[in-house]
């Protein structure tokens, strides 16, 4: 892992972020399944079911989104080779998209308006390349550069039961480890923070 270099996603690097979904295995091995990290930057909650109903669709999103600033985060490298993704956005960007509609309807929609909080929604590593500390360097990575980009807090919401490959949230151990705390328990996952201040 000594080749590693983090990026952050932008439209220079669309091409690199959509060849790491075209090529990688979905969670539960469903080319139809790919999400291309498009739930959680919807702009249109409402349309979203048609707009997102094909692998397809959500592919040619992820490019709009993407080029428009929409979908936020940071690609993991081992030489030219995209190996990792973290999703993180600021939290008021997402909380109408149709993930956190779906799946966050019991964490809090609302934060002190005086604080800027980043969210870290989720994980995508290569197949052959897990359980060698990407996600970890991919998080420390985030908060970092969270700091420098004027955030309060990191939040991030990870699963109450593991459930192996889908858990693209993270566990919660690693969290912990970078220094987060347990700022609410929810009836299926944890509400973790980090203050940067």
């Amino acid at each position: 892992m000594c080749n590693m270099i983090i990026k952050r996603l932008g439209p220079d690097l669309v091409e690199d972020y959509l060849r790491f979904f075209d090529t990688e295995d979905h969670s539960d091995n469903i080319p139809e399944h790919k999400c291309y990290c498009v739930c959680w930057s919807s702009d249109d909650h409402r349309a979203g079911t048609e707009m997102m109903s094909t692998a397809e669709k959500r592919r040619t999103l992820a490019r709009k989104y993407i080029e428009n600033g929409m979908i936020k985060g940071y690609l993991a490298y081992e030489d030219d080779r995209v190996v990792g993704w973290c999703n993180a956005n600021e939290k008021t960007s997402c909380r109408n998209c149709i993930s956190w509609l779906r799946l966050m309807g019991s964490v809090e929609n609302d934060t002190t308006k005086s604080i800027k909080v980043l969210s870290v929604f989720c994980f995508a590593i290569a197949t052959d390349m897990r359980r060698r500390g990407i996600a970890t360097k991919l998080l420390s990575h985030v908060c970092s550069e969270s700091i420098r980009e004027g955030y309060d807090v990191i939040e991030a919401y990870p699963r109450k039961n593991l459930k192996g490959a889908d858990d693209f949230e993270g566990p919660l151990s690693m969290f912990l480890k970078c220094g987060f705390t347990i700022y609410k328990e929810l009836p299926e996952m944890f509400l973790v923070r980090k203050s940067l201040v």
